[in-house]
């Protein structure tokens, strides 16, 4: 598409058309083109990229023809090549011509349509020609009224300009004194005020070298408010009656009220001139609806409209000015706040008591906000404030607010609406940089707060393990993240070997997960899974794990068709209870082309019976297709006993808490031995997790137990390291059935 026009300092009315041309082609299927010309018939825009003489002639002439008021709604040309151009007359309210609309058509088939084709066209394209009129005339006057402000007020440039691009960006409270800056300067008043009270927010400002009278706001104050609430233009006040409400003021004031963008009056912008100074006039009054614009733009987009809070931006520019700033205190505390059970309010009493709750916890923490702190409600229900204090008075804090927040509860009909926060506290980390991250800890006590039985206070402690733990998690679940996103993730392969007593000498190879970080490092599973748990990452782990292996896996289908070796594979509690995953699953295995016996899937005890039946009917699935499933971490879940006969699994791997103690705790000796005797009589196979030591070892194949597994077998390595030997691993006949020392060091080494 093309415009024509330049661009001027006014808004342009022959700017972009490029709607109206998608609605002329769907009303007239046979539009190659759309053109506007004004009066005077030049072209302003069109939709071609070339356009010949012949169809600025063609415009021309028809206009000539018209006069300089054409009548009717327009007619038909045609153009070489028998093109038909329906010119539409655009008028305004007055029947002046203000345009005209050419629209170039396919050639029709009927000859003799020229006469009956304007009129049907035009009457097709009569709404579009009406909207495209109203859009014109529009345009004219927003040209217009840019015109005349520009001409009637030169220094309106000057106010809108002043340094708004050097200044560098900051809160919306710094912002807001540079509004009260700019009064004192372009409207040549001696003190400034802005007051909102839903914000906390009473700013009062003078000019330079003048101390600011600070009775002034809390005398003038709620006549201003009131006033500013009935009209909508600017006061100017030039000489106060001596039985004015305000008392008797030194000063001339012009105050003009701060509206929303709804209409809603939340404030007013006060100046003021020394009584004996000259009188406010129509001139100032206009620079102060402006700069009370200005001060609407700056809140509404620096202050939270339901809490009156500071915004998220806003919040982490005046966190960056804390730290950077040399003279700050040197001690912050951080509190991170989050409402209990909102969404259990916002379904019994609706969303707008939702919305209360929070617009009053917002109003409590501004009134509680000791000089110096500041505070935001950063998402929905979840608060945070900076205190410049020492962790014991943050915690003083966080308590007296928790205590008062209990008190917003009231009466909702026959039911009693409760309200209560969570509140974590800990100190700012300044090094952070992020916002979020500086806010790891206090909300990682959060957190801690909500699962210890919430409305309570949680102070973020290095020597608490749990926390820690959780803090841990929230910084790792970020890279977990990242490592996702950028193909960071490997897999590593360790043995699995029989020992004597296994009924087949099938070995078996566990597929282990790995990350890498972002310089290459490779990091184990005890540093991710306990964040990808907690942040619900297993599922889409599974699922990259599952994915991963049949890839790998495939150009080997042929080779290990029929041949003794598997390889085990774990997925998550979290991806059992995905109702999507199990159709995943078993679509992944019959589509990849591999035997389905290659493949044994690990799910622990306690994720088996915490869904007990989601999991039977996905283990008789795999089960259908040739799959083996394993029972992991066996003898560590409540009541296995009585579940282990409805699961049709194949294999237990006991867990290494028993086989770890074999050689110095009897009854961990009993324990692995009564499990391996309870395996062999349902036809099941075992594993000993966790085989660390060649005692060990020796002594878990005297038991019964038919595999082991650990670090006296083999140790974990990478995937491809072991696909590069499967050619040679699944040529030997047979596994050794006796197990020498040499035999798992020759082993290992073929593996690795």
């Amino acid at each position: 598409m093309t415009a024509l026009s330049t661009k001027n300092e006014t808004p342009d009315p022959w700017g972009s058309f490029e709607p109206y041309v998608q609605l002329v082609r769907s009303l007239l299927p046979r539009a190659v083109s759309v053109s506007l010309f004004d009066a005077t018939g030049t072209m302003r825009w069109t939709s071609e990229t070339t356009t010949g003489p012949d169809f600025y002639d063609l415009v021309e002439n028809a206009l000539k023809a018209g006069g300089a008021s054409p009548q009717g709604p327009g007619l038909m040309r045609m153009l070489g090549g028998n093109l038909p151009v329906y010119l539409c007359w655009v008028r305004d309210d007055a029947e002046q011509l203000i345009g005209v609309v050419a629209v170039v058509c396919r050639a029709s088939s009927d000859p003799d349509s020229e006469s009956r084709g304007f009129s049907f066209s035009h009457s097709l394209l009569r709404p579009v020609l009406e909207c495209l009129r109203r859009d014109l005339l529009s345009r004219a006057a927003i040209e217009q009224l840019s015109r005349t402000v520009t001409s009637r007020d030169r220094d309106l440039e000057l106010l809108l300009a002043d340094g708004a691009a050097d200044r560098p960006a900051g809160d919306g409270a710094d912002e807001l004194k540079g509004v009260l800056q700019q009064a004192i300067e372009h409207v040549g008043c001696s003190t400034a005020a802005l007051i909102v009270p839903d914000k906390s927010i009473a700013m009062l400002q003078s000019e330079k070298g003048r101390v600011a009278d600070k009775q002034l706001v809390a005398r003038a104050h709620r006549h201003l408010l009131s006033v500013a609430q009935a009209r909508r233009e600017p006061l100017i006040v030039n000489k106060l009656a001596p039985n004015s409400t305000m008392g008797i003021l030194p000063y001339k004031i012009l105050s003009c009220a701060l509206r929303s963008g709804g209409g809603k009056t939340m404030g007013v912008l006060a100046l003021f001139r020394e009584d004996l100074g000259r009188p406010f006039g129509d001139r100032e009054a206009r620079l102060a609806e402006i700069l009370a614009r200005k001060a609407v733009g700056i809140i509404e987009s620096s202050y939270d409209a339901l809490s009156g809070l500071y915004t998220r931006p806003a919040f982490e520019q005046r966190v960056r000015a804390v730290v950077a700033d040399p003279k700050s205190s040197k001690h912050w505390s951080a509190l991170y706040i989050d409402a209990d059970q909102l969404h259990v309010i916002n379904d019994s009493f609706g969303m707008h008591v939702g919305d209360s709750v929070l617009g009053q916890l917002g109003e409590l923490i501004r009134h509680r906000l000791p000089p110096g702190a500041f505070a935001a409600r950063i998402s929905g229900d979840r608060f945070a404030v900076l205190l410049p204090t020492q962790l014991d008075d943050a915690e003083k804090f966080a308590e007296s607010l928790r205590e008062g927040v209990e008190q917003l509860g009231t009466t909702h009909g026959e039911s009693r609406l409760h309200v209560s926060t969570s509140i974590g506290v800990a100190l700012l980390d300044t090094a952070a940089g992020e916002l979020m991250h500086s806010l790891a800890a206090a909300e990682t006590a959060c957190k801690a707060a909500k699962d210890r039985g919430r409305n309570r206070v949680e102070v973020y402690k290095a020597n608490d393990v749990s926390l820690v733990r959780r803090f841990a998690d929230i910084n790792i679940a970020g890279q977990l993240r990242a490592a996702i996103d950028a193909g960071r993730l490997q897999l590593y392969s360790q043995l699995i070997l029989p020992f004597a007593c296994a009924e087949s000498p099938r070995p078996h190879f566990e597929l282990l997960l790995r990350m890498l970080d972002e310089d290459g490092r490779t990091v184990g599973p005890d540093r991710f899974l306990s964040a990808a748990n907690r942040y619900q990452l297993m599922p889409e782990i599974d699922r990259w794990v599952i994915n991963h292996a049949i890839e790998v896996l495939k150009p080997q289908a042929e080779l290990l068709a029929g041949q003794a070796v598997t390889f085990a594979i774990n997925f998550s509690g979290q991806s059992l209870n995905d109702e999507e995953f199990v159709g995943f699953l078993l679509e992944r295995i019959r589509s990849s082309g591999i035997d389905p016996a290659v493949f044994c899937f690990e799910l622990t005890e306690n994720a088996t019976i915490a869904s007990i039946a989601r999991a039977e009917s996905l283990i008789r699935s795999l089960r259908e297709l040739g799959c083996g499933v394993a029972l992991d971490d066996f003898g560590t879940g409540l009541s296995s006993l009585a579940y282990l006969r409805q699961l049709p699994v194949t294999m237990l791997k006991i867990d290494g808490s028993f086989v770890r103690d074999i050689l110095k705790d009897p009854r961990a000796e009993s324990m692995v031995r009564a499990i391996a005797q309870l395996a062999r009589s349902m036809s099941l196979s075992t594993v000993a997790e966790y085989v660390e030591t060649e005692e060990i070892r020796t002594r878990v194949a005297t038991l019964g137990v038919d595999y082991g597994q650990g670090f006296a077998i083999g140790r974990p390595a990478p995937l491809a390291d072991l696909l590069s030997e499967l050619p040679l691993l699944v040529s030997a006949d047979t596994m050794p059935t006796v197990i020498s020392e040499f035999a798992i060091d020759q082993f290992t080494e073929i593996v690795h």
